[in-house]
């Protein structure tokens, strides 16, 4: 008897979407929806979680705070309520972003991972494919974000260490940390914060200063220095801007090179717009560092079973280690056949160019400037797509099962 191979037939959902398809339900992604549906265009997100703004519900510790106030972090055609603090807690901003779906009536199709999303230059299409249903559409906004996957650094040693690693994606309170002596990977605002709630805890953290870094005051004569600093560049030049911000951040913190934070020779801001590397915006930190609570320490060289090696020769024994790494896109894992992003999930056009790209292509958070640079790109990709949707004759959303071999 011959053996003959069965073909099997895989039945997938296509959904035809009217208006575009928007990957992510972070700020970005709603923002984009919001001012889509106030310029009368329908819109479906893609959330791979199961709730809105899972990186602040999921992935941020319980002591965050807005770092700036909620004036310069409030999303497109709907603020804060007035009675919100200045630097909202991330209790409030999660309720904000809930608000702000509801009263635009967003609803998300969550657990939908995007595995692949590409161009049909023949139908003139994109397809959006998750673990169950293909999604088609002719615009695609791309809205996933800088931060959407936690960098995990390869350190040599890592799993030999008898404590426990984790990054800071997974990081909630120091209280479970008391008594331990931790060291914190990283410097920016996370690392700084960290190392500060666990001083509050009685923890002993050690924080790894890899690199330089701007540290300023959250505020500066008891106004934001974003603020300020937003306000300064309405009337001078970046370079001058810097320089003043740098000379009250001298006079108010003292020099921070004495205490192992070595700044860069670029100014803040114009670090921050070719690299995107954020100043830390210091809430309680550097006062702890000065009375050697919490403790800089050079570069890893190897982690060991009972602690870690640093490149200066130094030894010391953890308990713990905390990664404060950062974040990175994950564009690239899935969105196939588009040069517009580089290698690394950022557009390659820098801001303010970044939010569109070819064949109906277009991202929102990719601008390095935070919540800022979001509702500016939301309202752009909105005015833009509500010029063209209506001249596309298209049906109603529907189903249909295709069958694939």
């Amino acid at each position: 008897m011959s053996s003959c191979k069965k073909e099997e037939v895989i039945l997938r959902k296509v959904v035809w979407i009217q208006g575009p398809v928007i990957i992510g339900a972070g700020p970005s992604g709603l923002a984009a929806a919001a001012c889509l549906h106030k310029n009368g265009v329908p819109s479906l997100i893609l959330e791979k979680s199961d709730c809105i703004a899972s990186l602040w519900q999921h992935k941020t510790y319980d002591r965050l705070k807005l770092h700036l106030p909620k004036r310069f972090c409030q999303l497109p055609l709907m603020g804060f309520p007035s009675n919100f603090p200045k630097y909202p807690t991330k209790q409030q901003f999660i309720s904000y972003m809930e608000s702000y779906a509801a009263h635009f009536s967003i609803k998300p199709n969550f657990k939908q991972t995007v595995q692949t999303a590409q161009f049909d230059n023949l139908s003139g299409f994109w397809t959006v494919q998750t673990q169950d249903k293909d999604y088609i559409s002719p615009w695609l906004i791309v809205a996933t974000g800088e931060n959407a996957e936690p960098v995990i650094p390869e350190i040599s040693g890592m799993d030999k260490f008898k404590g426990r690693i984790i990054h800071t994606s997974l990081y909630k309170s120091a209280s479970e940390f008391r008594n331990h002596k931790v060291l914190v990977v990283g410097c920016g605002n996370s690392g700084m914060e960290v190392s500060l709630d666990l001083c509050r805890h009685k923890a002993i953290p050690h924080m790894v200063v890899r690199n330089t870094v701007h540290v300023l005051p959250r505020e500066m004569f008891g106004m934001s220095t974003f603020g300020i600093a937003m306000a300064l560049l309405k009337w001078l030049p970046i370079t001058l801007v810097d320089k003043l911000l740098l000379l009250v951040a001298n006079f108010t913190l003292g020099n921070t090179d004495r205490l192992g934070l070595r700044r860069p020779k670029t100014g803040p801001l114009q670090l921050k717009n070719v690299t995107g590397k954020t100043p830390v915006l210091d809430v309680g930190a550097l006062s702890q560092i000065k009375w050697g609570k919490i403790k800089i320490m050079e570069a890893v060289k190897e982690i060991t079973r009972d602690g870690v090696k640093f490149v200066d020769g130094q030894e010391k024994e953890f308990d713990s280690i905390i990664l404060a790494t950062g974040y990175k896109s994950n564009v690239p894992s899935w969105l196939k056949g588009s040069e517009f992003f580089t290698k690394d999930g950022m557009p390659k056009s820098p801001f303010p160019n970044s939010w569109k790209g070819e064949n109906g292509l277009y991202t929102v958070g990719f601008t390095r400037r935070g919540l800022l640079g979001t509702a500016s790109d939301a309202l752009k990709i909105a005015q833009d797509i509500a010029q063209h949707w209506k001249s596309i004759k298209s049906p109603n959303s529907h189903v249909i099962l295709f069958g694939k071999i």
